[in-house]
């Protein structure tokens, strides 16, 4: 239930003290927050890292300036401070190697922008146009562009030199004589299941009084609008809904995704906080794979059960397939052959009693991983990830 899964957040939060650096984690006792708050940590450490570096960076240049113009004498003494940093550094960090034992909980991504940012959009085989209804009279004149979108059109249009040269045949991996677009989706409608999970917003506005809201989940795709009212958060600005739903779609006819957030009220009608819109169908079509993103190991139960549909060995014999990549051969000795690179990997799988078995399934996510390696087909797979959306 919703207050259990509050309760052992709230002892994760506050947990982490001397107990947990000793013990391994028990996997019974693990769940999906374990994962996002080991990947928060993770995220957070990075952005520190990167600051640090920004900063040293700063300093360093400072110090360089400071030393052009002061003589050489005070010159051997500053170059000795960093290196005396270092040092202190060095020895304040030993309990790294401790860290890494207890790194024992899989991670996913937490990207603090959205998925599009990182992945051109995922336009990388359409783009997206909007289409303007006309100026009519003057009050159109101070109509915002979103109030006169009447429909988007999606397309992609290359213009070649004929004779085409020889790379670009190359690079398609196909006698580009055919037309360029060949491989594309049919035009039929499709029906997909949709499964958005929303786990917490932050720093909302307030939209009370008392400088707070009342905050809860609404979500429309299509004729399907879900308003989660009954389930509103009470005087929070950094909610934690933990909620998952579920809403079967038409593509194209239903592709974009809002995501929004209410203020409750007792009396009058609910205020909009704020709303994310996402394109579906361009995730779903995109060559990056943004339906289920891959994750960093490939397990049969427990926390991290493997949730794509298809498995990964299934997803590289596609990938393969589609993209006219040589492979995969799995050979002996937990080696796979893709196209001309070779991936080594574990071949033994336990269950949840311990039993092992054989498996191509930690190979093939291994080329997963590694998929923007591939020459030609190859590109940045989504790997299993939390976005940050305005």
């Amino acid at each position: 239930s919703e207050e259990e899964k509050e309760k052992k957040k709230k002892k994760k939060k506050g947990g982490g003290g001397e107990e947990a650096e000793e013990e391994e984690p028990d996997e019974s006792m693990l769940d999906w927050w374990s994962k996002y708050f080991a990947s928060i940590e993770t995220m957070k450490e990075q952005l520190r890292q990167q600051e640090a570096a920004a900063a040293e960076a700063e300093e360093k240049e400072e110090m360089e300036i400071a030393e052009g113009s002061k003589g050489q004498a005070k010159n051997k003494e500053k170059s000795k401070a960093p290196k005396e940093d270092k040092k202190k550094k060095q020895q304040s960090a030993p309990e790294l190697p401790e860290k890494k034992n207890k790194q024992k909980i899989d991670e996913l991504k937490v990207f603090n922008k959205e998925l599009e940012t990182e992945f051109d959009n995922f336009e990388d085989w359409l783009h997206t146009f909007n289409l303007l209804r006309g100026k009519i009279g003057d009050n159109d004149d101070n109509a915002t562009e979103e109030e006169r979108i009447v429909g988007r059109f999606k397309g992609s249009m290359c213009v070649y030199k004929v004779p085409l040269p020889d790379d670009i045949t190359k690079e398609a991996g196909y006698d580009p004589n055919f037309g360029m677009f060949q491989g594309i989706p049919s035009n039929d409608p499709i029906n997909v299941l949709v499964r958005v999970y929303i786990v917490r917003a932050t720093d909302l506005h307030p939209a009370d009084i008392n400088g707070k809201a009342d905050p809860y989940i609404a979500i429309k795709l299509g004729k399907t609008d879900i308003k989660d009212k009954e389930n509103y958060i009470s005087k929070q600005l950094n909610p934690v809904f933990g909620k998952s739903f579920d809403i079967e779609a038409t593509f194209p006819m239903e592709s974009m995704l809002t995501v929004a957030v209410y203020d409750w009220d007792l009396v009058g009608t609910d205020d909009l906080i704020g709303e994310t819109k996402i394109d579906l169908e361009n995730r779903y079509y995109s060559k990056h794979r943004a339906t289920c993103g891959v994750s960093q190991t490939y397990s049969i139960h427990g926390y991290n059960t493997w949730r794509d549909p298809m498995k990964p060995s299934q997803i590289l014999s596609k990938l393969c397939k589609e993209g006219k990549v040589d492979g995969p051969h799995f050979g002996p000795g937990g080696r796979v052959k893709v196209a001309n690179r070779v991936f080594t990997g574990p071949t033994e799988i336990e269950d949840e009693n311990g039993q092992k078995k054989q498996t191509d399934e930690h190979l093939a996510l291994a080329v997963l991983r590694h998929w923007e390696d591939i020459p030609r087909a190859g590109c940045k797979l989504v790997p299993e990830h939390v976005e940050t959306r305005p």
